[in-house]
């Protein structure tokens, strides 16, 4: 390895300690940290690296699925390419709240794009990630900026819990469909 490719990984190795240690917020450290990974993983080119953001436990939900752990992470995601011709975040903004020491809230502005049947989309979404020690461990998406609707955000709790539970199946057949989180062969 020469002497650039073992400063730049010292320095990789660096800014991830730096960022999980920071006591106080540096934005940028936060971007450099999740967004490329995110964006790799919203534009159709996720790659095993990108899901190492993620503590093994995390969860990822959106109105269409719920996924517990990184391998059915990896399925949500992986499932992309197999239902839109394109998918990207086009445009975002990034802000970041300790909400603990070692704990942070990321909210994630963002419009995104999909082409699914010939057709284009354009969604406006808030992506909130809740981060422990450095990893993501909870990852929404909000479409339109709506809250999930769940137990906890319907009138009815039995409605929500329909939701949670629809999700949920949804999840589990994506799961099955693509290998149980297999990594693709790139």
């Amino acid at each position: 390895m020469g002497k650039g490719a073992m400063d730049s990984q010292s320095s990789k190795v660096q800014q991830a300690k730096g960022f999980d240690d920071a006591k106080s917020l540096n934005i940028d450290e936060i971007s450099q940290h999740i967004m490329p990974h995110l964006l790799n993983m919203y534009g159709l080119r996720a790659t095993a690296k990108d899901f190492e953001i993620y503590a093994p436990e995390a969860t990822f939900e959106d109105p269409l699925m719920l996924a517990q752990g990184v391998k059915q992470i990896k399925s949500a995601f992986y499932a992309l390419p197999k239902v839109f011709s394109e998918s990207e975040i086009v445009e975002y903004t990034l802000k970041a709240n300790s909400t603990a020491p070692g704990n942070v809230e990321v909210l994630i502005d963002n419009k995104q794009h999909y082409k699914i049947f010939g057709r284009d989309v354009d969604l406006v979404s808030l992506i909130k990630l809740k981060m422990e020690k450095g990893k993501i461990v909870r990852h929404e998406d909000w479409w339109d900026k709506k809250p999930l609707k769940n137990r906890e955000t319907v009138k009815l709790p039995l409605v929500g819990r329909l939701a949670e539970i629809t999700r949920r199946g949804s999840m589990l057949i994506t799961h099955a469909l693509m290998g149980f989180g297999k990594d693709p062969n790139n």
